[in-house]
C-alpha cells in the first residue's frame, strides 16, 4: 500500500475536490453517501448522508489490449468501458449487471454483483488487480497493481468488491479483461427444477464448455437454458452431445437475465420482495408457497418472489443447506421486515468493523449500507 495524501498538488483537480470534500466532512462530522449513476440504489440498506458524486472521476487511464488490463476511473460509465473493450474483441467475463443506463465502474466494484457467467468464470473481485481509494481521512491510498503477480498477501483492492462504499471512495481500478469467446451457443431443455439440477450437476463433472444456465417456469412448463462458450470445435461437440433445442436468438435473453428484465422478474416487482439465495449447486429443490424460483449459476443462485414477512423462512431454508439469503429488492411502499444482508458471525463481524475503523475511524462514510447497528439480527 502507498499513501499519496500529502501530495495533493500532484492530483488532478477532480480528485483534489473529492479529497477536500471528504476532509471537510470529517472535520464537520458530516456523514457522506457515495453515489455514482444510482442504478443500484435499491441494493443494501437505505443510504444516508450528504451525496458525494463519483461521476466527476471519469475516463480510461490506460488500456493495454495485449496485456489484458484496463485501468479506469470509478465514475466512468460501465457502458463506455464495455464498448471500448468490445472494439478490441475483449470483455468483462463476469458480466456485471447494468439494471438501467448510467451505471459506473466504481458502482460495479462497490456492489460486487456478477451476471449469468459468474459460476463458470468467477466474480468481480477475481478481476480486480488494483485500486485507488480515498479513505475517511481524505488520504489517497493505492493497492495492488496492474498484473496478477503484484497481488500478494491480504489484497485490499479485492476487499472493496461488495463493500458498498463503507471503506471509502473508490477513485480508480485496474481490471483484468479477457477475449470474447470464439463461439457461443444456447440450448433449451424442457424439464422440472429437480431434473434441471440433476442435469447441471452431471454436466459439471464433464469436460464441457459450460458458461451460464437459467431454469425458469414459463406458462407452467419448466425450461432450462444452457449457454456454452469456448472454442468452435468444443461448442459444436457439446451441442451434439447434449442435444436440446439450439436457440440462435438467445444473446438478448441473457442480457435481459443479467439486468433482471425477464418476465419472471417483472412479476416480482410491486407487492413482492425479491430474495436471492446463495446455496451449494448440489442443494436440493427448496419448496415454498408461491411461484417457483428462477435458478442461475448451475443451481448456486436461486431467486424467489415472496410476500413481506416470508424472509425468515427463506433464510432458514438457505441456512439448512449451507447457504444464505439476501433481500435483494424490497416491495414497493413497504419497509423491509428484515435486514437486507444476514449479519456475519461474531468473528467475521469483528473483522468487518476493524477494517471500517482502520479506513474510516470518524465514520464519514455510511457504514450502515451493509448492516445497521440497530437492525434486528437475522
Amino acid at each position: 500500500m502507498s499513501t499519496l495524501g500529502g501530495t495533493i498538488d500532484r492530483m488532478d483537480s477532480e480528485l483534489q475536490t473529492i479529497v477536500e470534500r471528504i476532509r471537510a466532512a470529517r472535520a464537520d462530522a458530516t456523514p457522506l453517501r457515495i453515489r455514482g449513476g444510482g442504478t443500484k440504489d435499491f441494493y443494501g440498506e437505505a443510504a444516508q448522508g450528504e451525496g458525494l458524486d463519483t461521476r466527476v472521476l471519469s475516463g480510461i487511464r490506460s488500456y493495454e489490449p495485449s496485456e489484458l488490463v484496463v485501468t479506469v476511473r470509478a465514475g466512468t460509465l460501465l457502458s463506455e468501458l464495455e464498448a471500448l473493450l468490445a472494439e478490441q474483441g475483449q470483455c468483462l467475463p463476469f458480466e456485471p449487471p447494468h439494471f438501467e443506463a448510467g451505471g459506473t465502474v466504481g458502482g460495479m466494484v462497490a456492489a460486487g454483483l456478477s451476471g449469468p457467467a459468474r459460476a463458470s468464470v468467477g466474480a468481480v473481485r477475481d478481476y480486480v488487480l488494483g485500486a485507488t481509494l480515498v479513505d475517511g481521512r481524505g488520504e489517497v491510498l493505492s493497492f495492488g497493481g496492474q498484473v496478477m503477480k503484484n497481488v500478494a498477501g491480504y489484497d485490499v483492492s479485492r476487499v472493496l468488491a461488495g463493500s458498498l462504499g463503507v471503506l471509502g471512495l473508490i477513485a480508480e481500478v485496474s481490471l483484468k479483461v479477457l477475449p470474447v469467446a470464439p463461439a457461443e451457443a444456447t440450448l433449451r431443455f424442457e424439464c422440472g427444477q429437480a431434473e434441471a439440477l440433476d442435469l447441471l450437476n452431471g454436466w459439471g463433472g464433464r469436460p464441457l464448455p459450460l458458461n451460464a444456465s437459467c431454469w425458469v417456469e414459463d406458462q407452467g412448463q419448466g425450461v432450462l437454458y444452457l449457454r456454452l462458450r469456448g472454442a468452435v470445435a468444443a461448442v459444436d461437440a457439446a451441442c451434439a452431445q447434449l442435444g436440446g433445442e439450439r436457440r440462435p436468438d438467445a444473446p438478448a435473453d441473457w442480457i435481459a437475465c443479467r439486468d433482471q428484465r425477464l418476465p419472471w422478474f417483472a412479476e416480482a416487482h410491486g407487492v413482492h420482495e425479491l430474495w436471492r439465495l446463495s446455496v451449494p449447486q448440489t442443494a436440493p429443490v427448496l419448496t415454498f408457497d408461491g411461484a417457483p424460483p428462477l435458478v442461475e449459476w448451475h443451481g448456486g443462485q436461486r431467486w424467489y418472489r415472496a410476500a413481506p414477512g416470508e424472509g425468515a423462512r427463506l433464510r432458514a431454508a438457505a441456512a439448512a443447506v449451507g447457504g444464505h439469503a439476501t433481500l435483494f429488492r424490497a416491495a414497493d411502499q413497504t419497509a423491509p421486515t428484515l435486514p437486507r444482508f444476514e449479519r456475519p458471525s461474531p468473528p467475521l463481524l469483528r473483522i468487518h468493523e476493524a477494517l471500517q475503523q482502520e479506513f474510516d475511524p470518524a465514520g464519514v462514510f455510511d457504514r450502515g449500507r451493509l448492516y445497521r447497528r440497530d437492525a434486528t439480527a437475522s
